[in-house]
């Protein structure tokens, strides 16, 4: 699924292309696609219709664009999430529709216009209305991003030595930390030479500042290169790829050489997908005793 970095920089592509612009028309071509929105594919589309996109904001891998009416705003907002194959790409009118297009959304300056496509149908679109701070009701549970000046590294610390388990759930659980799928998780282990399955009670402090900039730095790296493509399904808002893929140290490389020591990277099973790390920079972890 994106992570932060992908969904981020679908994030900036809104602000550029859709942000000051108000809705036309908005079609639903799919129940799915608006399955998360309790009313309805109509009250969904009357919502929207007419409205002015404010802005586009991200907490962890969702993504929400406040909704305004005559200048003011409305307290509603279009919160997204693009689930494991979901695209919102910025086209042309003109363009070819997508085959798996689910939701389309003009613009009343005629210009380019909004569309929703997802294969799998496992992401979606919902309006509902804005909580404190304008953060939608729904994303209320998600942690602060690593990347955000109120990233708290002692509070994380503390809260990882409370919650008892291993380092890689931990960094999978969004109310620890928001936006680290199972992509950078990988990549932020190793960068600070531990193993997913190291107890987060027995981190020092020491480890714990070396995981968060572990973190913070590949999620950088991968920012700045558009992201994580590793097929057609991960693009930005103009359809193009992320590069990040080419710089991956230790995911998806079973077999190949560890970049730091030259081991071969092993691959390990983990709540039915895969975990991949370093046998001699990241050893694992004596079994815990009972």
């Amino acid at each position: 699924m994106p992570e932060l970095p992908e969904v981020e920089v679908v994030r900036r592509g809104l602000e550029r292309w859709v942000a000051g612009r108000t809705v036309a028309t908005a079609q639903v071509l799919h129940p799915r696609a608006v399955r998360r929105h309790l009313e309805g594919a109509d009250h969904f589309v009357a919502d929207l219709t007419g409205a002015t996109v404010t802005g586009a904001h991200r907490r962890g891998k969702s993504l929400w664009l406040p909704l305004a009416r005559d200048g003011v705003a409305t307290g509603r907002v279009l919160v997204g999430h693009l689930g494991m194959s979901g695209q919102l790409l910025v086209e042309k009118p003109t363009e070819p529709l997508e085959k798996h297009l689910r939701a389309r959304f003009t613009f009343t300056d005629g210009g380019r216009e909004l569309r929703f496509v997802d294969q799998r149908t496992f992401g979606g679109l919902a309006v509902e209305d804005a909580g404190p701070e304008g953060l939608p009701g729904r994303l209320q549970h998600i942690a602060v991003d690593p990347l955000v000046e109120e990233f708290d590294v002692d509070a994380f610390a503390a809260a990882l030595r409370r919650r008892r388990t291993d380092v890689k759930r931990a960094l999978l659980d969004q109310t620890l930390i928001g936006g680290v799928g199972n992509i950078y998780a990988d990549e932020s282990l190793w960068r600070a030479k531990l193993h997913g399955a190291r107890p987060t009670e027995k981190l020092t402090r020491a480890q714990v500042v070396d995981l968060v900039e572990g973190v913070q730095d590949v999620l950088r790296e991968s920012l700045a290169q558009g992201g994580t493509s590793f097929d057609s399904l991960y693009v930005d808002v103009n359809g193009q790829s992320g590069y990040f893929s080419r710089s991956l140290a230790v995911y998806g490389q079973v077999d190949r050489p560890c970049p730091r020591c030259g081991t071969p990277i092993r691959r390990e099973s983990f709540m039915n997908r895969s975990s991949y790390s370093c046998p001699t920079c990241q050893p694992r972890p004596r079994a815990r005793r009972s």
